[in-house]
Formats: C-alpha cells, structure tokens, sequence
C-alpha cells in the first residue's frame, strides 16, 4: 500500500476518541507493523503526517519551554517562575503538571529522547526475531532524534554535570525504553538469536551509528553528492548490526 493510501487509513482510525496503537494502524492500514516503521519511523510521526495529532496541550507547550530553558541555562538555574512565563502559563500550572526540577527534566527526557518510541516498536512486536524487531527499533529511533539531536547533546550535557535533580530525573524519563531494549536483547542473547554480548554494548553498537549519521549528515551531503534517504541508511546499519550480532556461523548465511 502506498503512503498516501496508508495515511488515508489512518486518519479513518484516528477519527475516535481515543488515539490507535500501531498494531491497530497496521491492521487499519493491511501493512506489516514493521512496514509502519520503516516508512514512517514511529507511531508519533505517522499520526503526525497523516493529520491525526492534536494540538499542542499545556503540558507539550511547558516542556518545549522547558527545552530552551535547560539548554540556555542548565537545569540548576532554571527558575520555574522563567519558566511560567516563558510557557505563558502561571507558577501554579507548572507545580501543578511538573512538582519540582527531578519531574520536569524526567518529562523532558521522555519527551526528547528515542526511548518512548523505542518502547513503542518492541511492545509491537515483543516476541518478535531480531530480523523483525531490530530494523523498527532502528527506524524508530532515527524519526526519533532526526532534527533533534542537538536537544539530544543538551541533555547529555546536563547529565554530565552530576546535577542531583537531573540524575533522578533521567533515571524517571528512562524508566521506559532502555530497559524495553536491554530486555529484549537480553532475552535474544539467551535464546541464541544474537551472539553473546552485554546489551548495553549492544544497544551501543545500533545507536552510535545512527546518531553518528545524523550528526554528520548535513556536513557530508555537499561533499561527494552524499544523498541518500535516511531510511536507507538505517537500513543499511541495521544490516550491518544484524550481520555482526548474529551467532558463530551465521554472519555469511545472512543475505546482503
């Protein structure tokens, strides 16, 4: 089915109160959940592009207030009464939603990094194989991050300061989607599915590449003609990935 077919299918499942899953906008759309992904990255961006996201709630307009605030000043300094203000909201809203720095930063984090989406794509498929699963985490987290990894630098950069507020909050906003993947690794590994390692490093293995392209991308693309969509380069990590994390003597059984 075509893009333009599937956003149409879409936008006939949105029509109810509440927003669909992507299993159900797979079924809606009779395309595989995994095609989802690869064609639109995560359920946020397919609802987005097929015109289903609402408008922007008090809660969405804090946090993009809050963004600028931490990457401008730190978290620290971050003054909720600045905040307030520059979300247009009163001091009371902001406690009210977010009841103290710890919870908004663990908001932001949630809100900003791959994890929700990557969270996302294994609870579409969480007995999947790796052949299945990996290249929708993938594409996941690159629509994820894609014009947003230097919001991605900028939380980075207040975890490395050590702020207490910003280690309990990074630990809340990642309460979801890091253990997701690490699990689903995890059990992958025990399974024989992929080749002994640490998750982590296997996580590690799959991320870095992805940020690494689109960190670097708009430095490369006026050299050399470098064009490629992003959606074939993941896959082409992916590839890559699934290649050295497959078991001894499978690697040149897989096709190229």
């Amino acid at each position: 089915m075509s893009r333009p077919r599937i956003r149409a299918a879409v936008r006939r499942a949105c029509a109810g109160e509440r927003q669909p899953t992507m299993e159900e906008l797979a079924t809606a759309s009779a395309v595989a959940v995994r095609t989802l992904y690869r064609l639109f990255g995560s359920r946020e961006a397919l609802l987005r592009e097929a015109g289903c996201r609402p408008a922007p709630d008090t809660r969405e307009v804090i946090l993009d207030a809050a963004l600028e605030l931490v990457g401008r000043q730190g978290l620290a300094d971050l003054s909720m009464d600045d905040l307030a203000a520059a979300a247009g909201v009163s001091r009371a809203t902001v406690y009210r939603l977010f009841p103290g720095k710890s919870a908004l930063f663990g908001a932001v984090v949630r809100a900003y990094s791959p994890w929700e989406a990557i969270a996302d794509a294994i609870d579409a498929m969480p007995d999947g194989h790796p052949d299945e699963v990996m290249p929708a985490v993938g594409h996941a987290m690159a629509s994820a991050l894609e014009g947003r990894t230097a919001l991605l630098l900028r939380i980075v950069f207040e975890l490395l300061k050590g702020d207490p507020d910003t280690i309990e909050g990074a630990s809340r906003g990642m309460a979801r989607g890091l253990p997701d993947l690490v699990g689903y690794l995890s059990g992958q590994i025990e399974a024989g599915r992929l080749r002994p390692m640490h998750p982590i490093v296997a996580s590690q293995l799959l991320a870095g590449p992805i940020v690494a392209h689109l960190l670097t991308r708009p430095l490369a693309e006026p050299f050399g003609g470098f064009g490629p969509p992003t959606n074939e380069v993941v896959d082409q990590i992916v590839e890559a990935w699934l290649r050295a994390m497959a078991p001894e003597g499978d690697a040149d059984a897989r096709p190229g």
